[in-house]
């Protein structure tokens, strides 16, 4: 049996002593047949080199909610004086290597040395497009903030980053931020790798985020899957104010359902979590599947009509664009 290189601990309900899984989900694993089936028989939509950015320079600080897109799954969370950074990726590529592998399309929303000083990253999993080591360091160097990740993914950063003030938790386990926010790390229908050799050997999850100005729900990379989880997350936690959803890199769908969401699927979170208000994340930035670019914002609004749901409560983020959220009056 191989051995897990990040983590050692007991067996539970989604570890088996040596690799992590969906409890009752089917799996995301996807081998070489799988992938040359993919690349073979399928035809990626072609995409713009780029599309221009209007960059975004945040407030230091917010006393409210406000959140702005970075690009892909990098958000800015700032909160009742508290900044937040969530799947933090500044280089050009998404990918273990500087001049190869799926390059930016938008540049960030913010530049990186406009940033306002981040107190925590919160990490989802370890695949590239969410776990930047060159943008880690570049942070650690600046700021030191805290980063939240789930087990396993700290031995990743602290080899990358040394000196890394890491905390990695279990699905369900309740994480002080700064400022008095806390993290309840959730599952998501996903898996990890970052190399041949280590499927699953890194927990992956999502981030409930408990703020003075309210309540923001991360949900990194996850598929549907039937709904159980987002089920589940709304019983344990409630609606949140705010759902970062998945609506992008779903094409094609045999291969990509059980990992990630498409927009009607993203649409079905929103309303089994009952979330007042949404953002579209994980689209546009990085060429990662088949489908057009602007595809998803399409999708995602016909969703929203089919069902009902007035538009600017659920917006596909464009990186460079803040939104900001009332608080919830009693």
């Amino acid at each position: 049996m191989a051995r897990n290189r990040y983590y050692q601990g007991p067996p539970s309900d989604h570890f088996d002593g040596t690799r992590f899984f969906n409890p009752g989900m089917p799996s995301g694993d996807r081998g070489l047949p799988d992938v040359l089936r993919w690349k073979i028989n399928e035809r990626p939509a072609a995409w713009p080199q780029s599309v221009p950015v209007t960059q975004t320079v945040p407030e230091p600080r917010v006393h409210g909610l406000c959140v702005t897109a970075v690009g892909h799954a990098t958000l800015l969370i700032q909160a009742a004086g508290i900044n937040l950074l969530t799947d933090p990726v500044w280089s050009e590529r998404a990918s273990p290597f500087s001049f190869a592998g799926p390059k930016r399309v938008t540049a960030p929303g913010i530049a990186f040395d406009a940033l306002p000083p981040i107190d925590a990253v919160l990490l989802s999993h370890n695949h590239y497009d969410h776990l930047d080591m060159a943008t880690l360091r570049r942070l650690h160097a600046r700021d030191e903030p805290l980063m939240v990740m789930p087990l396993g993914n700290d031995t990743i950063v602290r080899k990358g980053v040394p000196g890394a003030n890491t905390v990695a938790g279990d699905w369900g386990e309740r994480i002080a931020l700064p400022g008095g926010a806390v993290t309840t790390l959730v599952p998501a229908n996903h898996w990890s790798a970052r190399g041949t050799g280590d499927r699953r050997m890194a927990l992956w999850a999502g981030h409930w985020i408990d703020t003075p100005a309210g309540s923001v729900y991360f949900a990194g990379d996850s598929g549907w899957c039937g709904g159980d989880i987002f089920r589940d997350i709304a019983a344990a936690h409630g609606s949140p104010d705010v759902a970062l959803l998945p609506i992008g890199a779903y094409a094609p769908r045999w291969f990509m359902a059980p990992q990630h969401a498409d927009p009607d699927e993203a649409v079905a979170m929103f309303e089994v979590l009952g979330a007042r208000h949404a953002l579209g994340i994980h689209w546009g930035t990085f060429q990662l599947t088949d489908e057009a670019r602007e595809e998803p914002v399409m999708r995602l609004a016909a969703a929203l009509d089919a069902r009902g749901i007035a538009p600017e409560r659920f917006i596909a983020a464009t990186p460079g664009e803040t939104y900001s959220f009332a608080p919830v009056m009693a």
